[in-house]
This record gives C-alpha cells, structure tokens and sequence, in this order.
C-alpha cells in the first residue's frame, strides 16, 4: 500500500477467523507433520494403485479381488481427501486474506506439488471403473456401492479422458501451467489499491475491494468516484490479467479437444452434473424474462434521478430513502432473524458461527475481492466476506452461511460424497438468502419495503443478467483463443458487447464496465464457473415456493437432500423435492416469483419522487 489507506469505519472492529486451534502456526511441528502426512499418504495411494493394477484394462467379469481392491483404493482415498483438504484449508485461510504472505503462497505451490499427484490417480480409478463396469462392481464392493453417484459419474467421465501417460503428464504441468496464472492473477488484483478522489477533496487510497465495496454507499458521488477509481486502477494491471487469461482459456482448449468434449459447455455441463436439456430449458426462460429485468433497471434510474437507463456505479446503489449504512452487528442480527424464523439446525448457526470463529468479515490490503465459504473440519466451515455495511451486504453474510449450513449436513458424508458440483453446492445458500428477504417483506412496508425489494432486485439482476453476460463473454473468448491470444482492447470489447447483449436497454452502455473480465477470480480458476449460480438462484427459488407452501414437509426431507448433493444429478435432486428441471416451466415460475417482485417494486416507486 501506498499513500494514505483508507478502511470502512468498522474495518479494525469486524471478526476475523482463527485457525491456530488447527495449527498454530506455520513452523508448529504439527503442521509440519501434516504436510509430511499428506506426502506420505499420496505416495502409499500410488502405491496401493500398483499393487492392485487400478488403471485401463480389458472388460472382464469382476472377481472378489476386484471388490477389495476397490473398497481399499476407495478407502485410502477418502482418508488422503480428508487430511489434505484440511491442510488445504489452513493454508488458504491465509493466503486468501494475506496475499502479502510468501510464507503462505509457498507453502500453497508445494502442497499443490502433492495434490496434482492424485489427479493422474483419479483419471487412473475412472478408467478401471469404466473398464469393469459400475454396477458390476458395485455386487462386489461395498464402498462402491455406498459411493455409487460420485463413482458412476468417474466412470463416466472416462470416455472423456487422454491416455493414462497423457493424464499423467497434464496433472504435472497444471502446476506450473493454468494453476500457476490462477495465482498470479489472485496476488496481483488482491494487491491492486487505488486512489478515490472523494467530494471532500481527499483522495485516500484503499483496496479495491474496499473501493468496489463503495458501490453500495448512500453518495452518487463518492459512488462514481470509486467507478472511477476502478476505471484509472484496472488498466494497470490489465495485461498481467490478459496473460492469465490467454493461459488458462488456452489451455482449457487443448484439453477438452483431447478429451474428445465438444465445447468447453459440455465439460462445465458435465462436472456440474446438469444435462444439457436443463441447462436450456433454464436458458430459454432467462432469455424471457430480460425485458422485465431491463424494465426494472429503468424503473430504479428514475428513483435515482436518471432519466432513461441505468448507469453502472448505481447498479446496487441504494435508494434514497434507505438507511445509508448498517454496522455489522445489526446485519447480524437480520441473518440471525431471518435463520431463526426457519428454525431447526440453521437457527443457531450464525451464533457459532461467530463464537467459533469461522467468519472474516472485513476489507483490507492483500485480502481477496469477494465472498465464499469453505469446509474446514467436521461440520466446521470458514466464511470469507468483504462486509461494506449495506443491506446487500447483509444477504451476501446470508448466502456464505448458507454454505456453511450445507457443510453441517455434508459433515457425516465421505469426502468422495461430499465433493459438490458448482450448481448443487448453490442450494442452501440461495434458501438462506431469500430467507433473508422473505423475512423483510412480512414486516416492512412503504419505503422500507421498497428499499428491500430493491437490494433484492439488484442482486437478482446480477445474478441473472449479468452472469449472462459473463457466460457470452466466456464463450466467445473460448472460441477466439482457438486461433489467437487475445489483448486488453480485444476482451474489453468482447466484455462490453455481452453487457450490452445481456442488459440492453436498462444500462447505460456509455458507462458499462469493460475490465470486468479482470475483475472476476472465476474465470481463472474455472471454465463456465458463473452460470451455476443462475441455476442455484432460480431452483433455490423453487424450494423456498416448497417450504412456504408445506414447511413441516419440507423440512422433512431438506437436510438428507442437502447430504447427497454431492451423491445425485441436478435432476436427481430435483426430483426429490417433485420438480422437473427439464422442463421449461419450472423455471419460468421461478422467474415468475421474479416478476411479481419486479411489479410490487413499481407499486411502490410510483409513490415516490426521484431525487
């Protein structure tokens, strides 16, 4: 950091996590051991592989050896998964909010030295798997056929595989290839601060994710401010981020060619285990229903004071007649609401949460932009926030938590069964946001009401139109980078055309966001990450229509869906709860739910003056 730093008042006050009751540090002899542990586990898995031939082989019946083989391999595995991705987990809860550590960034790339070990095993198991044939020996095997989901779906992903040497060899390099960039790009915009030329005439240098965080605050100017803050900060390290992208979508390209997928959709399609007809069916009801969220846009440019669409800095600006600010102890106290209305496990989650704590809340230098939840140890999560002090802000704390309350339900699964694909692991956060709001809107009318609707809203829009955009995006760049690398004015431009593609005419296009692609992590550790969250959004919507209807029925059955997430197909899951998420109209009345909040919205801003 440079100059003069600025924080949110409450920066210093707000909870940080603690892992020392894991290690205490990094040079604690227990640590140590755990990364010796985690060596020496891989190398006995590598070795249990040989001495029971698990790779390819010629199709045969399966023998009694075959079931021991695969309840010894399949145990070993989950024993290794269970004590590395806790070592894991320790590691990054530094790196993820002290970039500025070396200690903790080296210590990262040596572990992922260990872990690129198994990926070759994996391809390894899913090949023999293949080879013999699932069900076959599920008959023989009983951890098969207690891990049938998670290992039917590894046979199936065999016919997407190189050769064993091939696999191999792509596991080595992924360290020092697409792995590596996905680093970079975390150290280099974790550590981007920049400049806010404030209306008082100061000019404190912040974070940026303290400057986006300023997106929400009660000022347009000090609003437009950090809009253009970001605009003079991301040119700066925009080549950088080019690079890393070039690299990893590079990359991405070769290997699903070899891999024999058609696009690089299909691959996202099939590790999130969504089928295509449900990925289109959702898409087709998206494509609906932009006009009405174009529609809202304008409507809330015009509470705002703009006539006609919607500049960027006011995307989540809050109205003017909501609170301009919240501290963190009363966006506790929503989320702890809102989780107690639901009761059972959830209402008692934010407390523990809190008194254990799992929670780092606030913006600072060499912390990453963002939000998540990650599993830690037994039914312990670690919740990563970026708290700004607004209303939004408070719904983000409820959707992490929500993680971590499907992490509670996932804790007696194996870490095989437990390994959630993007769509399904959006669930229990989504629930646990529009609890949230659902609490508001019992209670709050006029302004207030207006004012929840419109956090609401904005992150619905987000989360609908703007990862449309992100997905165009997305699949363009995958297309150019068959034939070229691309640079910053090319990607800017491709950004601001699936904006203008995605938010039409309720964005002022004059003002979109063309770094955009630098700003989202997502793009760099995952291919397709953003559209799961759309998924997880409009069926989280479909279960809450569930539990309104039936709770006691509802919540009957949640919390086992919840546990074999990581077990089922999307459609699997869904059918659980009775619905058909092949069929288009169980997401257009999701998006419906949508709609008559879009309507109650203009009910209510028709009754009020535009600043």
């Amino acid at each position: 950091m440079t100059a003069v730093e600025s924080k949110p008042p409450e920066a210093d006050a707000l909870p940080r996590w603690s892992v020392t009751d894991i290690h205490e540090s990094f040079e604690a002899r227990s640590f140590g051991d755990a990364m010796d542990r985690c060596g020496a586990d891989m190398s006995r898995l590598e070795a249990l592989f040989e001495e029971h031939g698990i790779r390819a082989t010629e199709p045969r019946p399966v023998t009694a050896a075959d079931g021991r083989a695969a309840d010894a391999v399949v145990n070993a595995t989950n024993q290794l998964r269970e004590h590395a991705d806790l070592t894991a987990a320790y590691i990054l809860a530094t790196t993820t909010t002290d970039s500025y550590n070396e200690q903790a960034e080296g210590l990262l790339g040596e572990f992922d030295m260990v872990d690129v070990r198994q990926r070759s095993l994996t391809a390894r198991l899913a090949a023999w798997i293949s080879s013999l044939g699932i069900d076959a020996l599920a008959t023989v095997s009983e951890q098969v056929a207690e891990h049938y989901g998670p290992l039917e779906k590894l046979a199936r992903r065999a016919a997407h595989q190189m050769s064993e040497i091939e696999e191999g060899l792509y596991a080595d390099l992924v360290s020092t290839g697409s792995s590596a960039w996905d680093q970079l790009h975390s150290v280099v915009t974790s550590q981007l601060s920049a400049a806010v030329q404030m209306p008082d005439g100061s000019a404190p240098t912040m974070p940026m994710a303290a400057v986006r965080g300023l997106a929400t605050h009660a000022d347009a100017a000090v609003r437009k401010a950090a809009y253009d803050a970001e605009m003079a900060a991301w040119p700066t390290i925009a080549p950088v981020c080019a690079a890393a992208m070039n690299a990893v979508k590079g990359e991405a390209n070769v290997i699903n060619r070899r891999r024999g997928w058609e696009s690089p959709l299909d691959a996202s399609l099939f590790s999130n285990s969504v089928s295509r007809a449900t990925f289109d069916a959702m898409q087709q009801a998206i494509t609906d229903s932009l006009a009405d969220m174009r529609g809202w846009m304008r409507s809330k440019a015009r509470l705002l004071g703009h006539d006609g669409p919607l500049p960027w800095h006011d995307l989540v600006a809050p109205l003017p007649a909501s609170a301009p600010a919240i501290s963190w102890d009363e966006g506790v106290q929503i989320v702890r609401n809102a989780f107690a209305s639901y009761g059972g496990g959830l209402s008692g989650l934010v407390d523990r949460a809190l008194t254990e704590r799992w929670v780092d809340a606030g913006p600072r230098a060499g912390k990453q932009g963002g939000a998540f939840c990650m599993p830690l140890t037994g039914d312990r999560s670690l919740v990563f926030l970026n708290w700004s002090g607004s209303v939004d802000s408070a719904q983000v704390t409820a959707h992490e938590l929500g993680h971590a309350y499907h992490n509670t339900q996932l804790a007696h699964r194996t870490p095989l069964q437990r390994s959630l694909p993007m769509a399904l692991a959006e669930t229990a956060s989504i629930f646990c946001e529009t609890l949230v709001v659902e609490e508001g809107l019992q209670r709050l009318t006029g302004n207030d009401r207006l004012a929840l609707l419109d956090v609401d809203l904005q992150s619905t829009t987000l989360t609908v139109v703007d990862i449309r955009s992100r997905f165009l995006f997305e699949t363009e760049v995958f297309a150019r980078r068959q034939r070229r690398t691309l640079g910053v004015s090319e990607l800017n431009k491709l950004m601001q055309e699936a904006q203008a593609d995605a938010y039409g005419d309720g964005l002022l296009q004059s003002t979109a966001h063309p770094y955009m692609w630098a700003v989202k992590p997502h793009y760099y550790s995952s291919h397709f990450y953003n559209w799961p969250y759309t998924y997880g959004l409009l069926f989280g919507l479909g279960l809450f229509a569930q539990y309104q209807q039936d709770p006691e029925r509802f919540q009957a059955h949640y919390d086992d869906a919840l546990s074999r997430a990581g077990m089922n197909s999307a459609e699997e899951l869904a059918a659980v709860f009775g619905f058909d998420v092949t069929d288009q109209a169980f997401w257009t009345a999701s998006l419906d739910v949508v709609r008559a909040r879009i309507a109650s919205y203009n009910e209510l801003a028709a009754n009020v003056s535009p600043v």
